[in-house]
């Protein structure tokens, strides 16, 4: 890092201080940059992906309510790929291998299903919630790692200073700049993950709710279904 240039021609837009920050400064503004890329494509991709299951979760259950024939709503939609749909297929193949035998435990079944489901729930949120962890990982080591650059950076800044014996303001400020660039970038990559996860985690929990709300209602379809074979 050379001072002397700084002072004479400093100039402070983001690529000049990128293109003379120290090569570990500028690894750091480079990694974090890309976690910011990466963090953005999340947003815009989930956002959209959750708009489509809901909108389509949504016609699904309408259409399940609606319905007056189990099986041939099964036949129709038991292999779609939505979320809800696996739910209520999970439930459907349960209660099939369940009431499949000569006797029928009505309350072993009811048990079964009730797990059955859950566990499907708790399969497709997980799935959905898959890349979030990038974000509540960015969200949280990002400053740290941008802290690192602007530290390396003024610890360079001040190795040189003593070098040049010259401590003047113009001759701190630009090397000073860059490293605190580094941590601008780290909180740039932090501050919309942190957002981001916040806000999708609560979509989540809606969604899970959902599916939850619906295995309920359909758990208790088939268990009036069992008393009527009683």
């Amino acid at each position: 890092m050379d001072l002397t240039i700084l002072a004479s021609g400093a100039s402070f837009s983001p690529v000049e201080l990128f293109l003379q920050a120290d090569l570990v400064v500028k690894a750091v503004i480079v990694g974090l940059a890309l976690a910011s890329i990466w963090v953005w494509t999340i947003i815009f991709g989930f956002s959209f992906k959750m708009a489509r299951i809901n909108s389509r979760s949504n016609k699904f259950e309408n259409l399940f309510w609606k319905s007056n024939n189990i099986d041939e709503f099964y036949t129709n939609y038991g292999k779609d790929k939505l979320p809800i749909a696996k739910v209520f297929s999970a439930g459907i193949k349960e209660w099939r291998r369940s009431t499949n035998g000569k006797t029928v435990d009505r309350s072993g079944t009811r048990e079964r299903l009730t797990t059955t489901m859950n566990a499907s729930i708790a399969k497709e949120v997980d799935t959905l919630a898959n890349r979030l962890n990038f974000l509540a990982t960015t969200g949280s080591v990002a400053p740290f790692i941008g802290l690192f650059g602007t530290v390396w950076g003024i610890m360079r800044s001040f190795t040189a200073i003593a070098a040049e014996q010259n401590s003047s303001l113009a001759v701190v400020a630009p090397g000073i700049a860059e490293a605190l660039f580094a941590t601008a970038i780290g909180l740039f990559a932090a501050i919309p993950a942190v957002i981001a996860y916040n806000r999708f985690s609560h979509k989540l929990n809606q969604y899970e709710a959902k599916m939850g709300r619906f295995a309920d209602g359909f758990h208790g379809t088939l268990s009036r279904e069992l008393e009527r074979e009683a």
